[in-house]
Protein backbone atom coordinates (compact mmCIF):
# COMPACT_ATOMS: atom_id res chain seq x y z
CA UNK A 1 0.00 0.00 0.00
CA UNK A 2 1.45 3.36 -0.80
CA UNK A 3 0.20 6.61 0.69
CA UNK A 4 0.52 8.80 3.73
CA UNK A 5 1.08 6.83 6.95
CA UNK A 6 3.23 3.98 5.01
CA UNK A 7 6.62 3.14 4.62
CA UNK A 8 6.00 4.15 0.86
CA UNK A 9 5.14 7.42 1.60
CA UNK A 10 8.52 9.21 0.73
CA UNK A 11 7.36 11.66 3.81
CA UNK A 12 6.35 9.37 6.54
CA UNK A 13 9.76 7.37 5.64
CA UNK A 14 12.13 10.57 5.85
CA UNK A 15 10.87 11.41 9.15
CA UNK A 16 10.79 8.39 10.56
CA UNK A 17 14.37 7.98 9.21
CA UNK A 18 15.20 11.23 10.51
CA UNK A 19 13.45 10.13 14.07
CA UNK A 20 15.36 6.56 14.13
CA UNK A 21 18.78 8.56 13.36
CA UNK A 22 18.18 10.73 16.29
CA UNK A 23 18.05 8.04 18.18
CA UNK A 24 21.38 6.60 17.64
CA UNK A 25 22.66 10.86 18.10
CA UNK A 26 21.09 10.28 21.21
CA UNK A 27 22.73 6.89 22.20
CA UNK A 28 26.26 8.16 21.15
CA UNK A 29 26.30 11.55 23.40
CA UNK A 30 24.70 9.59 26.29
CA UNK A 31 27.27 7.28 26.48
CA UNK A 32 30.22 10.25 25.43
CA UNK A 33 28.73 12.10 28.62
CA UNK A 34 28.58 8.81 30.70
CA UNK A 35 32.19 7.08 30.22
CA UNK A 36 35.35 7.53 32.18
CA UNK A 37 37.73 6.81 30.11
CA UNK A 38 39.40 9.94 28.16
CA UNK A 39 39.22 7.07 25.12
CA UNK A 40 35.70 7.72 25.03
CA UNK A 41 34.53 10.71 26.38
CA UNK A 42 37.47 12.85 25.00
CA UNK A 43 38.66 11.05 22.04
CA UNK A 44 34.74 9.72 20.85
CA UNK A 45 35.96 6.51 19.82
CA UNK A 46 32.97 4.69 20.19
CA UNK A 47 29.61 4.64 17.78
CA UNK A 48 25.85 3.67 18.30
CA UNK A 49 23.75 2.65 15.89
CA UNK A 50 20.12 1.16 15.36
CA UNK A 51 19.57 -2.69 13.29
CA UNK A 52 16.54 -5.12 12.06
CA UNK A 53 15.41 -8.17 13.43
CA UNK A 54 17.37 -9.79 10.54
CA UNK A 55 20.54 -7.87 11.85
CA UNK A 56 20.64 -5.21 8.86
CA UNK A 57 21.87 -2.16 9.94
CA UNK A 58 19.22 0.76 9.89
CA UNK A 59 21.12 3.71 11.07
CA UNK A 60 23.96 5.07 12.82
CA UNK A 61 24.94 8.11 14.89
CA UNK A 62 26.71 10.82 12.80
CA UNK A 63 29.61 10.94 15.04
CA UNK A 64 30.22 6.91 14.71
CA UNK A 65 33.26 5.68 13.36
CA UNK A 66 32.68 3.92 9.82
CA UNK A 67 34.78 1.09 11.30
CA UNK A 68 33.21 0.42 14.08
CA UNK A 69 29.78 -0.67 11.70
CA UNK A 70 32.07 -4.30 10.60
CA UNK A 71 31.78 -4.98 14.91
CA UNK A 72 28.02 -4.23 15.29
CA UNK A 73 26.69 -5.82 12.04
CA UNK A 74 29.18 -9.23 13.49
CA UNK A 75 27.91 -8.98 16.68
CA UNK A 76 24.15 -9.06 15.78
CA UNK A 77 24.99 -11.95 13.64
CA UNK A 78 26.86 -13.69 16.41
CA UNK A 79 23.65 -13.35 18.17
CA UNK A 80 21.10 -14.84 15.88
CA UNK A 81 22.79 -17.42 15.07
CA UNK A 82 23.85 -18.55 18.80
CA UNK A 83 20.30 -17.71 20.24
CA UNK A 84 16.74 -18.26 19.08
CA UNK A 85 15.02 -15.24 18.71
CA UNK A 86 12.20 -16.95 21.35
CA UNK A 87 15.14 -17.01 23.94
CA UNK A 88 15.65 -13.12 23.60
CA UNK A 89 13.92 -11.53 26.29
CA UNK A 90 12.84 -7.67 27.08
CA UNK A 91 15.77 -6.23 29.29
CA UNK A 92 18.45 -8.69 27.81
CA UNK A 93 22.02 -6.79 26.82
CA UNK A 94 24.48 -8.96 25.02
CA UNK A 95 27.76 -8.59 24.84
CA UNK A 96 31.10 -9.75 22.89
CA UNK A 97 34.23 -8.91 21.26
CA UNK A 98 35.88 -11.88 19.31
CA UNK A 99 36.42 -11.50 16.13
CA UNK A 100 36.10 -14.86 15.38
CA UNK A 101 33.63 -16.10 18.21
CA UNK A 102 31.66 -12.71 18.47
CA UNK A 103 32.08 -10.93 14.74
CA UNK A 104 34.17 -8.30 16.08
CA UNK A 105 37.45 -7.11 14.63
CA UNK A 106 39.60 -6.69 17.72
CA UNK A 107 39.64 -6.73 21.27
CA UNK A 108 39.53 -3.65 22.79
CA UNK A 109 35.91 -3.14 21.36
CA UNK A 110 33.62 -3.67 23.33
CA UNK A 111 30.05 -4.19 21.73
CA UNK A 112 26.57 -4.46 23.17
CA UNK A 113 22.71 -5.51 21.43
CA UNK A 114 19.82 -4.86 23.12
CA UNK A 115 16.78 -6.26 21.93
CA UNK A 116 13.45 -4.01 21.42
CA UNK A 117 9.95 -5.72 21.67
CA UNK A 118 7.05 -4.22 20.33
CA UNK A 119 3.64 -5.73 21.27
CA UNK A 120 5.39 -8.69 22.76
CA UNK A 121 7.29 -9.25 19.69
CA UNK A 122 10.91 -8.19 18.94
CA UNK A 123 11.44 -5.13 16.85
CA UNK A 124 14.74 -4.18 16.72
CA UNK A 125 18.46 -4.31 18.16
CA UNK A 126 19.75 -0.61 19.44
CA UNK A 127 23.90 -1.50 19.82
CA UNK A 128 27.09 0.66 20.61
CA UNK A 129 30.80 -0.09 20.71
CA UNK A 130 33.04 1.48 22.43
CA UNK A 131 36.99 0.96 22.14
CA UNK A 132 38.52 0.52 26.02
CA UNK A 133 41.96 1.60 26.66
CA UNK A 134 42.44 -1.99 27.84
CA UNK A 135 41.52 -5.42 27.42
CA UNK A 136 44.22 -7.53 28.99
CA UNK A 137 46.90 -9.25 27.27
CA UNK A 138 50.61 -9.07 26.99
CA UNK A 139 50.47 -5.75 26.76
CA UNK A 140 49.39 -2.51 28.33
CA UNK A 141 46.54 -0.89 26.11
CA UNK A 142 46.06 -3.86 24.18
CA UNK A 143 47.45 -2.54 21.08
CA UNK A 144 51.42 -2.83 20.25
CA UNK A 145 53.11 -4.96 17.89
CA UNK A 146 54.88 -8.05 18.35
CA UNK A 147 51.69 -9.97 19.16
CA UNK A 148 51.29 -13.20 16.90
CA UNK A 149 48.39 -14.63 17.77
CA UNK A 150 44.39 -13.03 19.21
CA UNK A 151 45.15 -15.38 22.47
CA UNK A 152 47.83 -12.84 23.32
CA UNK A 153 45.91 -9.76 22.45
CA UNK A 154 43.60 -9.89 25.88
CA UNK A 155 40.17 -11.22 27.15
CA UNK A 156 38.52 -12.48 24.49
CA UNK A 157 34.70 -12.46 25.04
CA UNK A 158 31.92 -14.18 22.75
CA UNK A 159 28.36 -13.46 22.50
CA UNK A 160 26.93 -13.33 25.56
CA UNK A 161 24.09 -12.01 28.29
CA UNK A 162 25.59 -9.33 30.33
CA UNK A 163 22.34 -8.55 31.64
CA UNK A 164 19.57 -10.97 32.16
CA UNK A 165 15.67 -9.83 31.92
CA UNK A 166 17.36 -6.37 33.22
CA UNK A 167 19.46 -7.53 35.66
CA UNK A 168 23.10 -7.87 35.89
CA UNK A 169 24.95 -11.05 35.06
CA UNK A 170 27.64 -10.82 37.90
CA UNK A 171 29.94 -13.71 36.82
CA UNK A 172 30.46 -12.03 33.29
CA UNK A 173 31.41 -8.61 34.82
CA UNK A 174 33.59 -10.30 37.57
CA UNK A 175 35.06 -12.30 34.60
CA UNK A 176 35.57 -9.07 32.44
CA UNK A 177 37.01 -6.80 35.04
CA UNK A 178 39.44 -9.39 36.62
CA UNK A 179 40.99 -8.82 33.35
CA UNK A 180 41.15 -5.28 32.84
CA UNK A 181 44.56 -3.49 34.36
CA UNK A 182 42.41 -0.22 35.17
CA UNK A 183 39.40 -2.28 36.46
CA UNK A 184 37.37 0.65 37.96
CA UNK A 185 37.55 2.57 34.20
CA UNK A 186 36.63 -0.17 32.40
CA UNK A 187 33.15 -1.03 34.97
CA UNK A 188 32.25 3.00 34.22
CA UNK A 189 32.63 2.63 30.65
CA UNK A 190 30.51 -1.08 30.06
CA UNK A 191 27.71 0.98 32.93
CA UNK A 192 28.07 4.11 30.01
CA UNK A 193 27.55 1.55 27.09
CA UNK A 194 24.34 -0.33 29.04
CA UNK A 195 23.14 3.28 29.91
CA UNK A 196 23.04 4.11 26.16
CA UNK A 197 21.37 0.53 25.09
CA UNK A 198 18.85 1.31 28.04
CA UNK A 199 18.13 4.77 26.50
CA UNK A 200 17.93 3.68 22.72
CA UNK A 201 15.48 1.16 24.16
CA UNK A 202 13.19 3.47 25.24
CA UNK A 203 12.97 5.34 22.40
CA UNK A 204 12.43 2.99 20.25
CA UNK A 205 9.77 1.89 22.04
CA UNK A 206 8.25 5.47 22.05
CA UNK A 207 8.94 5.50 18.00
CA UNK A 208 6.71 1.82 17.83
CA UNK A 209 4.12 3.86 19.71
CA UNK A 210 3.87 6.27 17.32
CA UNK A 211 4.46 4.38 14.06
CA UNK A 212 2.64 1.32 15.22
CA UNK A 213 5.92 -1.95 15.26
CA UNK A 214 4.93 -3.12 11.64
CA UNK A 215 4.72 0.21 10.48
CA UNK A 216 7.99 0.66 11.82
CA UNK A 217 9.55 -2.86 10.33
CA UNK A 218 8.62 -1.79 7.21
CA UNK A 219 9.96 1.33 7.36
CA UNK A 220 13.68 -0.26 7.89
CA UNK A 221 13.51 -1.95 4.61
CA UNK A 222 12.59 0.84 2.62
CA UNK A 223 15.52 2.81 4.01
CA UNK A 224 18.08 0.18 3.66
CA UNK A 225 16.54 -0.32 -0.28
CA UNK A 226 16.37 3.61 -1.02
CA UNK A 227 20.12 3.63 0.18
CA UNK A 228 20.56 0.76 -1.88
CA UNK A 229 19.03 2.53 -5.04
CA UNK A 230 20.78 5.54 -4.62
CA UNK A 231 24.16 4.33 -4.20
CA UNK A 232 24.02 2.16 -7.09
CA UNK A 233 22.78 5.56 -9.21
CA UNK A 234 26.38 6.84 -7.56
CA UNK A 235 28.09 4.50 -9.35
CA UNK A 236 27.42 5.93 -12.49
CA UNK A 237 30.38 8.30 -11.30
CA UNK A 238 32.88 6.28 -12.57
CA UNK A 239 32.97 4.78 -16.12
CA UNK A 240 32.66 1.41 -17.00
CA UNK A 241 35.90 -0.34 -17.01
CA UNK A 242 38.91 -2.01 -15.12
CA UNK A 243 40.57 -0.14 -12.45
CA UNK A 244 43.67 -1.85 -10.23
CA UNK A 245 45.71 -0.42 -7.63
CA UNK A 246 48.73 -1.81 -5.35
CA UNK A 247 49.54 -0.86 -2.53
CA UNK A 248 53.07 -1.06 0.24
CA UNK A 249 51.95 -1.62 4.19
CA UNK A 250 55.20 -1.06 5.70
CA UNK A 251 55.78 -4.42 8.52
CA UNK A 252 53.62 -6.63 10.64
CA UNK A 253 56.15 -6.21 13.68
CA UNK A 254 57.49 -9.16 13.53
CA UNK A 255 59.59 -9.53 10.19
CA UNK A 256 57.33 -9.08 7.71
CA UNK A 257 57.72 -5.99 5.13
CA UNK A 258 56.84 -4.72 2.23
CA UNK A 259 53.24 -6.34 2.82
CA UNK A 260 51.31 -6.36 -0.80
CA UNK A 261 47.81 -5.06 -1.02
CA UNK A 262 46.50 -5.31 -4.53
CA UNK A 263 42.61 -4.27 -5.60
CA UNK A 264 40.90 -4.89 -9.10
CA UNK A 265 37.52 -2.89 -9.33
CA UNK A 266 35.15 -2.84 -12.11
CA UNK A 267 32.27 -0.69 -13.12
CA UNK A 268 29.53 -1.49 -15.48
CA UNK A 269 26.48 0.21 -15.22
CA UNK A 270 25.31 0.17 -11.63
CA UNK A 271 27.14 -2.80 -10.90
CA UNK A 272 31.12 -2.41 -8.68
CA UNK A 273 32.45 -5.43 -7.70
CA UNK A 274 35.73 -4.99 -6.00
CA UNK A 275 38.30 -8.11 -5.99
CA UNK A 276 41.38 -8.21 -3.41
CA UNK A 277 42.86 -11.53 -4.96
CA UNK A 278 46.71 -11.01 -4.60
CA UNK A 279 46.97 -9.05 -1.53
CA UNK A 280 49.50 -10.87 0.91
CA UNK A 281 48.41 -13.39 2.76
CA UNK A 282 47.32 -13.30 7.12
CA UNK A 283 50.67 -12.23 8.53
CA UNK A 284 52.31 -13.37 11.69
CA UNK A 285 51.61 -9.65 13.29
CA UNK A 286 48.35 -7.89 14.07
CA UNK A 287 47.61 -5.64 11.17
CA UNK A 288 45.69 -8.53 9.78
CA UNK A 289 41.55 -7.59 8.75
CA UNK A 290 38.62 -9.49 9.32
CA UNK A 291 36.18 -9.61 6.23
CA UNK A 292 33.22 -7.34 7.83
CA UNK A 293 36.24 -4.55 8.71
CA UNK A 294 37.27 -5.21 5.40
CA UNK A 295 33.59 -4.41 4.13
CA UNK A 296 33.26 -1.49 6.23
CA UNK A 297 36.42 0.20 4.81
CA UNK A 298 35.20 -0.46 1.38
CA UNK A 299 31.50 0.97 2.16
CA UNK A 300 32.81 3.69 3.66
CA UNK A 301 35.36 4.78 0.68
CA UNK A 302 32.94 4.50 -1.87
CA UNK A 303 29.86 6.77 0.08
CA UNK A 304 32.62 9.19 1.17
CA UNK A 305 33.61 9.46 -2.60
CA UNK A 306 31.16 9.04 -4.64
CA UNK A 307 27.26 10.36 -2.55
CA UNK A 308 28.74 11.57 0.66
CA UNK A 309 25.30 12.35 1.56
CA UNK A 310 23.65 8.89 1.61
CA UNK A 311 22.50 7.30 4.51
CA UNK A 312 25.12 5.05 6.37
CA UNK A 313 23.45 1.74 6.31
CA UNK A 314 22.58 -1.79 4.96
CA UNK A 315 21.74 -0.73 1.89
CA UNK A 316 25.35 0.98 0.92
CA UNK A 317 26.80 -2.47 1.32
CA UNK A 318 24.31 -4.35 -0.99
CA UNK A 319 25.21 -2.04 -3.28
CA UNK A 320 28.70 -3.72 -4.19
CA UNK A 321 30.49 -7.10 -4.42
CA UNK A 322 33.44 -7.97 -2.31
CA UNK A 323 35.77 -10.59 -3.06
CA UNK A 324 38.68 -11.39 -0.54
CA UNK A 325 40.43 -15.12 -0.48
CA UNK A 326 40.38 -16.63 2.77
CA UNK A 327 43.80 -16.95 4.59
CA UNK A 328 44.43 -13.30 3.45
CA UNK A 329 45.37 -9.90 5.14
CA UNK A 330 41.77 -8.56 4.83
CA UNK A 331 40.28 -11.73 5.54
CA UNK A 332 42.52 -13.29 8.24
CA UNK A 333 41.53 -16.71 9.93
CA UNK A 334 42.06 -17.80 13.48
CA UNK A 335 43.54 -17.11 15.37
CA UNK A 336 45.45 -14.39 13.39
CA UNK A 337 46.23 -11.41 15.20
CA UNK A 338 44.12 -8.11 14.76
CA UNK A 339 44.62 -5.34 17.28
CA UNK A 340 46.09 -2.94 14.67
CA UNK A 341 43.94 -3.96 11.87
CA UNK A 342 43.12 -0.43 11.37
CA UNK A 343 46.56 -0.11 9.58
CA UNK A 344 45.28 -2.96 7.10
CA UNK A 345 41.52 -0.90 6.63
CA UNK A 346 43.09 2.79 5.87
CA UNK A 347 45.00 1.14 3.23
CA UNK A 348 42.10 -0.40 1.51
CA UNK A 349 40.61 3.30 1.27
CA UNK A 350 43.85 4.38 -0.19
CA UNK A 351 43.68 1.24 -3.02
CA UNK A 352 40.28 2.57 -4.13
CA UNK A 353 40.97 6.31 -4.59
CA UNK A 354 44.29 4.87 -6.14
CA UNK A 355 42.34 2.53 -8.63
CA UNK A 356 39.95 5.21 -10.10
CA UNK A 357 42.09 8.69 -9.61
CA UNK A 358 42.88 8.68 -13.58
CA UNK A 359 38.71 8.10 -14.23
CA UNK A 360 37.76 10.64 -11.46
CA UNK A 361 40.21 13.16 -10.84
CA UNK A 362 37.91 15.83 -9.47
CA UNK A 363 36.95 12.96 -7.14
CA UNK A 364 40.72 11.76 -5.90
CA UNK A 365 42.96 12.73 -3.32
CA UNK A 366 46.47 12.69 -2.56
CA UNK A 367 47.82 9.51 0.05
CA UNK A 368 46.54 10.48 3.60
CA UNK A 369 48.55 9.58 6.94
CA UNK A 370 46.99 5.64 5.88
CA UNK A 371 47.49 4.82 9.59
CA UNK A 372 46.41 4.72 13.48
CA UNK A 373 49.96 6.03 14.81
CA UNK A 374 48.99 4.30 17.86
CA UNK A 375 50.49 5.43 21.65
CA UNK A 376 49.95 3.64 24.99
CA UNK A 377 51.78 4.62 27.87
CA UNK A 378 51.33 2.72 31.23
CA UNK A 379 52.24 2.50 34.94
CA UNK A 380 51.86 3.38 38.14
CA UNK A 381 50.81 6.49 39.09
CA UNK A 382 53.28 7.47 42.26
CA UNK A 383 50.61 10.49 43.84
CA UNK A 384 48.00 7.43 43.90
CA UNK A 385 49.53 4.35 43.58
CA UNK A 386 46.89 3.12 41.28
CA UNK A 387 47.64 1.91 37.76
CA UNK A 388 46.98 3.86 34.37
CA UNK A 389 46.88 3.12 30.92
CA UNK A 390 46.68 5.71 28.34
CA UNK A 391 46.24 5.06 25.13
CA UNK A 392 45.49 7.17 21.98
CA UNK A 393 45.88 6.81 18.23
CA UNK A 394 47.14 10.35 16.59
CA UNK A 395 45.66 12.42 13.89
CA UNK A 396 48.03 13.32 10.59
CA UNK A 397 47.93 14.70 7.01
CA UNK A 398 44.90 14.48 4.75
CA UNK A 399 45.77 14.83 1.31
CA UNK A 400 45.57 17.60 -1.06
CA UNK A 401 42.26 17.55 -3.08
CA UNK A 402 41.23 18.91 -6.44
CA UNK A 403 40.11 22.31 -6.07
CA UNK A 404 41.72 22.74 -1.87
CA UNK A 405 44.98 21.93 0.18
CA UNK A 406 45.07 18.97 2.35
CA UNK A 407 43.77 18.73 6.06
CA UNK A 408 46.52 18.93 9.24
CA UNK A 409 46.83 16.83 12.15
CA UNK A 410 43.01 15.25 11.91
CA UNK A 411 41.97 11.48 11.67
CA UNK A 412 41.52 10.25 8.16
CA UNK A 413 39.20 7.62 6.79
CA UNK A 414 37.54 4.84 8.95
CA UNK A 415 38.04 6.38 11.72
CA UNK A 416 36.39 9.62 13.02
CA UNK A 417 37.72 10.29 16.54
CA UNK A 418 38.72 13.74 18.34
CA UNK A 419 42.53 14.45 18.76
CA UNK A 420 43.03 14.29 23.13
CA UNK A 421 43.28 17.74 24.60
CA UNK A 422 46.51 18.42 26.90
CA UNK A 423 44.57 19.36 29.71
CA UNK A 424 43.18 16.15 29.85
CA UNK A 425 46.13 14.35 29.68
CA UNK A 426 47.69 16.19 32.27
CA UNK A 427 44.87 16.26 34.13
CA UNK A 428 44.48 12.78 34.65
CA UNK A 429 47.76 11.01 34.42
CA UNK A 430 50.86 11.71 35.69
CA UNK A 431 52.59 12.74 32.50
CA UNK A 432 53.51 15.79 31.31
CA UNK A 433 53.48 17.00 27.41
CA UNK A 434 55.81 19.05 26.45
CA UNK A 435 55.23 19.52 22.88
CA UNK A 436 51.56 19.19 20.67
CA UNK A 437 52.20 20.64 17.33
CA UNK A 438 52.27 19.80 13.28
CA UNK A 439 55.89 18.86 11.50
CA UNK A 440 57.23 21.71 9.15
CA UNK A 441 57.68 20.25 6.02
CA UNK A 442 55.67 17.20 5.84
CA UNK A 443 53.10 17.64 3.84
CA UNK A 444 53.71 16.79 0.09
CA UNK A 445 54.13 19.56 -1.99
CA UNK A 446 51.54 19.88 -5.02
CA UNK A 447 49.23 22.62 -6.12
CA UNK A 448 47.07 22.03 -3.42
CA UNK A 449 49.87 20.55 -0.59
CA UNK A 450 48.51 17.61 1.38
CA UNK A 451 47.83 18.15 5.06
CA UNK A 452 51.06 18.11 7.74
CA UNK A 453 51.88 15.30 10.23
CA UNK A 454 51.37 16.32 14.14
CA UNK A 455 53.96 15.73 16.91
CA UNK A 456 53.37 15.03 20.30
CA UNK A 457 56.29 14.90 23.01
CA UNK A 458 55.72 13.18 26.38
CA UNK A 459 57.54 12.93 29.44
CA UNK A 460 56.60 10.89 32.82
CA UNK A 461 55.94 12.39 35.93
CA UNK A 462 57.89 11.12 39.21
CA UNK A 463 58.31 7.65 38.13
CA UNK A 464 59.13 4.97 34.89
CA UNK A 465 56.81 4.87 31.85
CA UNK A 466 56.34 2.21 29.95
CA UNK A 467 55.73 3.28 25.83
CA UNK A 468 54.36 0.64 23.18
CA UNK A 469 53.21 1.95 19.64
CA UNK A 470 51.97 0.95 16.14
CA UNK A 471 53.10 2.84 13.25
CA UNK A 472 52.17 2.59 9.34
CA UNK A 473 53.59 4.79 6.69
CA UNK A 474 56.99 5.17 8.57
CA UNK A 475 58.99 4.00 5.97
CA UNK A 476 56.55 3.56 3.02
CA UNK A 477 55.64 7.92 1.92
CA UNK A 478 52.06 8.80 1.68
CA UNK A 479 51.94 9.24 -2.58
CA UNK A 480 50.81 12.74 -3.74
CA UNK A 481 49.07 12.41 -7.39
CA UNK A 482 48.95 14.25 -10.62
CA UNK A 483 52.46 15.57 -9.99
CA UNK A 484 52.12 16.24 -6.34
CA UNK A 485 54.84 15.05 -4.15
CA UNK A 486 54.94 12.55 -1.03
CA UNK A 487 53.98 13.32 2.37
CA UNK A 488 56.36 12.70 5.09
CA UNK A 489 56.94 9.35 7.21
CA UNK A 490 56.24 9.41 10.71
CA UNK A 491 58.40 8.01 13.86
CA UNK A 492 58.70 7.01 17.45
CA UNK A 493 61.75 8.88 19.15
CA UNK A 494 62.98 8.44 22.59
CA UNK A 495 64.85 11.74 23.45
CA UNK A 496 66.52 11.91 26.77
CA UNK A 497 67.62 15.49 28.62
CA UNK A 498 71.24 15.72 27.07
CA UNK A 499 69.88 15.35 23.54
CA UNK A 500 70.43 11.86 22.64
CA UNK A 501 67.92 10.47 20.33
CA UNK A 502 66.96 6.86 20.38
CA UNK A 503 64.61 5.64 17.23
CA UNK A 504 61.93 2.96 18.10
CA UNK A 505 60.64 0.89 15.28
CA UNK A 506 57.71 1.40 14.15
CA UNK A 507 55.77 -1.19 15.87
CA UNK A 508 57.79 -1.23 19.67
CA UNK A 509 56.18 -3.08 22.56
CA UNK A 510 56.99 -2.54 26.29
CA UNK A 511 60.18 0.35 25.96
CA UNK A 512 60.66 1.79 29.51
CA UNK A 513 61.61 5.72 29.95
CA UNK A 514 62.07 7.71 32.70
CA UNK A 515 61.20 11.24 33.58
CA UNK A 516 64.51 12.41 32.39
CA UNK A 517 63.65 11.56 28.79
CA UNK A 518 60.92 11.70 26.57
CA UNK A 519 59.16 9.92 24.06
CA UNK A 520 58.88 12.13 20.76
CA UNK A 521 55.23 10.16 18.13
CA UNK A 522 55.78 11.97 15.24
CA UNK A 523 52.73 11.06 13.00
CA UNK A 524 53.04 10.68 8.42
CA UNK A 525 51.89 13.80 6.54
CA UNK A 526 50.09 13.15 3.43
CA UNK A 527 50.15 13.12 -0.48
CA UNK A 528 50.22 16.75 -2.64
CA UNK A 529 47.65 17.12 -5.69
CA UNK A 530 49.19 18.54 -9.12
CA UNK A 531 52.86 19.87 -9.91
CA UNK A 532 54.04 22.37 -7.18
CA UNK A 533 54.66 24.45 -10.10
CA UNK A 534 51.30 25.29 -10.60
CA UNK A 535 50.80 26.70 -6.30
CA UNK A 536 50.33 30.37 -5.98
CA UNK A 537 52.96 32.35 -5.25
CA UNK A 538 50.45 34.13 -2.60
CA UNK A 539 49.64 30.50 -1.15
CA UNK A 540 53.66 29.62 -0.75
CA UNK A 541 54.29 32.74 0.85
CA UNK A 542 51.53 32.13 3.33
CA UNK A 543 52.70 28.49 3.92
CA UNK A 544 55.99 30.03 5.22
CA UNK A 545 54.61 32.68 7.37
CA UNK A 546 52.59 29.51 8.93
CA UNK A 547 55.63 27.86 9.20
CA UNK A 548 54.36 24.60 7.43
CA UNK A 549 56.90 24.81 4.96
CA UNK A 550 60.92 25.70 5.45
CA UNK A 551 62.43 27.65 3.02
CA UNK A 552 64.79 24.58 2.29
CA UNK A 553 61.29 22.81 1.31
CA UNK A 554 60.48 25.90 -0.38
CA UNK A 555 63.42 26.43 -2.95
CA UNK A 556 63.67 22.52 -3.24
CA UNK A 557 59.82 21.73 -4.20
CA UNK A 558 58.62 25.00 -5.90
CA UNK A 559 61.84 27.00 -6.34
CA UNK A 560 60.49 29.91 -4.01
CA UNK A 561 62.11 31.69 -2.28
CA UNK A 562 60.65 33.53 0.72
CA UNK A 563 63.24 36.19 0.74
CA UNK A 564 62.45 37.45 -2.91
CA UNK A 565 58.89 37.97 -1.94
CA UNK A 566 57.95 35.83 -5.20
CA UNK A 567 58.21 32.94 -7.42
CA UNK A 568 60.80 33.16 -10.14
CA UNK A 569 59.39 30.47 -11.45
CA UNK A 570 56.30 32.36 -12.57
CA UNK A 571 58.22 34.95 -14.28
CA UNK A 572 57.38 37.48 -11.92
CA UNK A 573 60.07 40.27 -10.49
CA UNK A 574 61.33 40.01 -7.28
Amino acid sequence: MTGPGTANDPITLEIMHNAIRSVTDEMFIALMKSAYSTNIKERHDHSATVLDIDGRLVAQAANSLPIHLASILGLVESLLAKYPVEDLRPGDIFVGNDPYAAGGTHLPDINMAMPVFADGKLNCFVCNIAHHADMGGMVAGSMAGGMSEIYQEGLRIPVVRLFDRGEPCGDIFDLILLNARVPDERRGDLYAQVAACRLGERRMGELAGTYSPDLLTDGFSAIIGRTEQRMRASFSKIPDGVYEFEDLLDDDGLGTTDIVMKLRLEVSGDRLTLDFDGSSPQVTGNINATLNATQSSVCYALKALLDPEVPNNHGVLNSMIILCPEDSLLHCSFPAATAARAHACQRIVDLIIGAIKDAVPDLAVGAANGANTTAVFSGIDPGTGERYVYLETLGGGFGGRATKDGTDGVQVHITNSANLPVEAIEMELPLLVEAYELVADSGGAGKYRGGMGMRRAIRPVGHTCTFSGHGERFRHRPWGIFGGKEGATGQFVVVDDGGARTDLESKPLGTEFTPSQQVVIETPGAGGYGPPAERAPEMLARDYRGGRFSTAYLKQHYRFDPKMGDNPQKGKKP
